[in-house]
């Protein structure tokens, strides 16, 4: 397995805040990788710096061999990285196969949006169901589906997550973390950002803890468990 995504030394900022300062990490083909840690270390910017919603000042971002740094948005996602974001993001007054559809939007041959849509129902019969219901009268789990799903909808050679567990009812979180297995054990390599770090663990192959933009642990997801500090700080043993 190679490496399908690579940061080197990244430095991001929002304005003066200067948010990541030297993440370094890597994801295989085929590997759910966590990132952990408190609201504020900088996970999110992380995602939004691959996905190119805001561009490293400094350091390299590696997607498949090429070098993405100072790409845009929608070449990243053209390239195979999809990105779920926290709170979802749907579109509220459009259908289900409407939103969906938004997810292909790159897509111009209708036999293979009709073949990604019956992929995303089968992942989620649910979906099905609630074809022609509009995005913002939907359940949070049910909106949560359908932003994984319109993610989906690209075939992405990666599929980043952010907080996709957040509000969420215990039993539709198992759903999601379900899925999220299933659809790594199909092929899709998942970079995940959770909250729920015992649940993110559990299923990941690896994991790095960020503390204030910087990396301070990166090892083997079961021994991430066993980790004092990862116990104390995050999975709440003392």
């Amino acid at each position: 397995m190679g490496k399908l995504l690579e940061l080197t030394n990244v430095h991001s900022y929002y304005g003066h805040i200067h948010a990541l300062k030297g993440i370094s990490l890597h994801v295989d083909e085929g590997e759910i990788v966590t990132l952990i840690g408190s609201n504020g270390a900088g996970k999110s910017t992380t995602l939004r710096t691959i996905s190119g919603m805001i561009h490293a000042r400094e350091g390299k971002v590696i997607l498949g061999g090429t070098n993405i740094t100072q790409h845009e948005a929608h070449v990243i996602v053209g390239m195979g990285a999809g990105h779920v974001p926290e709170g979802r993001g749907i579109f509220p007054k459009l259908t289900v196969q409407e939103n969906l559809d938004m997810g292909a939007y790159t897509i111009n041959d209708p036999k293979l949006i009709k073949e990604r849509m019956e992929l995303v129902f089968e992942l989620f019969p649910r979906l099905k169901e609630r074809i022609l219901q509009y995005g913002g009268t939907l359940s949070g789990g049910e909106q949560q589906m359908l932003a994984i799903g319109r993610g989906l909808m690209l075939n992405p050679r990666i599929l980043m997550l952010d907080e996709p567990s957040m509000g969420l009812a215990p039993v539709l979180v198992d759903v999601i973390f379900d899925t999220i297995k299933k659809l790594n054990e199909q092929g899709t390599t998942i970079l995940l950002v959770e909250q729920n770090a015992l649940m993110a663990l559990s299923i990941a192959h690896r994991g790095y803890v960020l503390q204030t933009g910087e990396i301070v642990l990166t090892d083997d997801a079961e021994k991430l468990k066993k980790n004092e500090m990862v116990q104390k700080s995050y999975l709440g043993i003392e």
